[in-house]
């Protein structure tokens, strides 16, 4: 049995770390967790009619890969940290702790089912309210992402930095379809229509955790969608926010992640967004 790491103090700054932020031990533990995972999934992708799917609700849909996959993120980093808590997907809220772990072990788990290979693991950590770390691992093109709040974001090791493009009008957007909860249906198309015709295009991959570490990596130049959980959007949110670029909810503010609502970018496509999805908000999509 590997022995038990006690928890650091609540001071992130005071954990050891070398010439490279993201080599932080917190950080490594989390790479440690999204490759375990990875490793259960790629195998269970080699058999994908054999799985025990279930629907959570309508177009929601869990398999025991993704029971697994949390299984082991979660074993290994308890493991380590055995007083923190914990926020996932599948097993939802375990612990009290100012240190957070965000979860989600399949991020586009309808993707995976049908072999399409747009699907990844997602882990941050929170602490006092804040992210801290970020893990994005893309297992199709087995692609790791990483940040660590004041160190910058990572691809494989490399430092990523968000597009240079400055105007809505030449920007590639991500975006995710309503799928789950059309409460707000009427709002995106609106969205999706006039964004169609001011930018260069709208792409639907169908991971928004993938979404987000693409507008980091610079492959896109902003995201938005609506009503997400904050296990799809904690990691690829500080990647962003690493890398250059501006996340925050549909008018500017900083409730991204309990809303679930948001938008991401280079800062001045990102300005671009908020102004162009403006008309569209209805009193529902906007803060309290």
């Amino acid at each position: 049995m590997p022995s038990i790491v006690q928890s650091p103090p609540f001071d992130l700054g005071c954990l050891p770390m070398s010439s490279n932020p993201n080599n932080a031990p917190m950080l490594n533990m989390a790479i440690k967790a999204a490759r375990r995972a990875g490793a259960i999934i790629n195998r269970g992708s080699l058999d994908l009619d054999r799985l025990t799917v279930r629907s959570k609700r309508d177009n929601d849909f869990v398999s025991e890969i993704d029971h697994r996959a949390e299984e082991a993120i979660i074993d290994t980093l308890i493991t380590a940290y055995p007083n923190h808590a914990f926020l996932a997907e599948e097993s939802g809220v375990t612990g009290d702790s100012e240190f957070q772990w965000i979860i989600d072990p399949l991020d586009g788990t309808t993707n995976f089912l049908h072999g399409f290979p747009q699907y990844g693991v997602s882990i941050a950590l929170r602490a006092r309210g804040r992210l801290e770390y970020a893990v994005v691992y893309d297992l199709s093109r087995d692609e790791l992402f990483t940040a660590s709040r004041g160190g910058g974001a990572f691809l494989n090791q490399r430092r990523i930095r968000v597009s240079g493009r400055d105007r809505l009008a030449n920007a590639l957007i991500g975006t995710g379809f309503p799928f789950r909860d059309f409460t707000h249906l009427d709002a995106y198309t609106a969205m999706f229509r006039d964004l169609v015709q001011t930018t260069a295009g709208l792409r639907r991959p169908g991971s928004a955790a993938l979404d987000l570490a693409w507008v980091a990596a610079g492959r896109t130049d902003g995201f938005f969608e609506l009503a997400l959980n904050s296990w799809d959007i904690a990691a690829g949110g500080l990647l962003v926010q690493e890398a250059g670029g501006l996340v925050s909810d549909l008018v500017g503010g900083e409730t991204w992640l309990d809303s679930g609502h948001i938008i991401a970018g280079s800062p001045k496509v990102f300005a671009g967004l908020v102004n162009a999805l403006a008309p569209h908000l209805t009193p529902a999509l906007k803060p309290l």
